[in-house]
């Protein structure tokens, strides 16, 4: 009985933690993502939309702003999971590559400018955590997780879009046999 007893008190108190946790959030984090967002949102109706778009898609053509710059503005402005919708700016055979860079890069993003991908702020938070209990700043962790995010997107963007390409042109010799 008093083992039903313990694992019936540990599993709600289990649930009593969460919520604890959840208050934690709510008071802290929650408040600034929304200041964020409203901040962001409130820039791209000042710079415009239309200016938005056209900077966009004449990014698109140097390969090295199409998976650095391009996705940074994605995810920045349109936050996680509408930055994919910047995917409309690049040619059709360039798309994937796009969507690998903006998806490798929501998470490194985080540190600096949580309102980007707050889903993933809670992998962060652990990190700086340990971080911070080794009396280390917090600042530099994220500095370099958005610096080696924008190096790692550059590159998987470009293999990506080597590889898209050699199974496009191998379809195209298929389809021609």
């Amino acid at each position: 009985m008093l083992f039903l007893a313990n694992l019936a008190q540990n599993f709600i108190g289990m649930f009593q933690k969460g919520g604890e946790n959840f208050m934690g959030l709510v008071v802290g984090i929650v408040p600034t993502l929304i200041v964020l967002m409203t901040a962001v949102n409130a820039l791209i109706r000042l710079i415009g939309e239309d200016r938005v778009t056209a900077f966009a898609k004449k990014s698109t053509g140097n390969i090295i702003l199409r998976y650095t710059l391009l996705p940074l503005i994605g995810v920045f402005f349109l936050t996680n999971p509408m930055c994919y919708t910047f995917g409309r700016f690049v040619k059709e055979e360039y798309k994937p590559a796009y969507y690998d860079a903006a998806v490798s890069f929501v998470h490194p993003i985080t540190g600096l400018f949580p309102h980007a991908n707050s889903a993933e702020l809670f992998v962060y938070m652990g990190i700086a955590n340990g971080i911070t209990s080794l009396n280390l700043p917090v600042s530099e962790l994220a500095v370099r997780y958005f610096l080696v995010g924008l190096v790692v997107i550059l590159i998987r963007g470009i293999l990506t879009e080597k590889v898209t390409l050699y199974m496009m042109n191998k379809k195209q010799q298929t389809d021609v046999v």
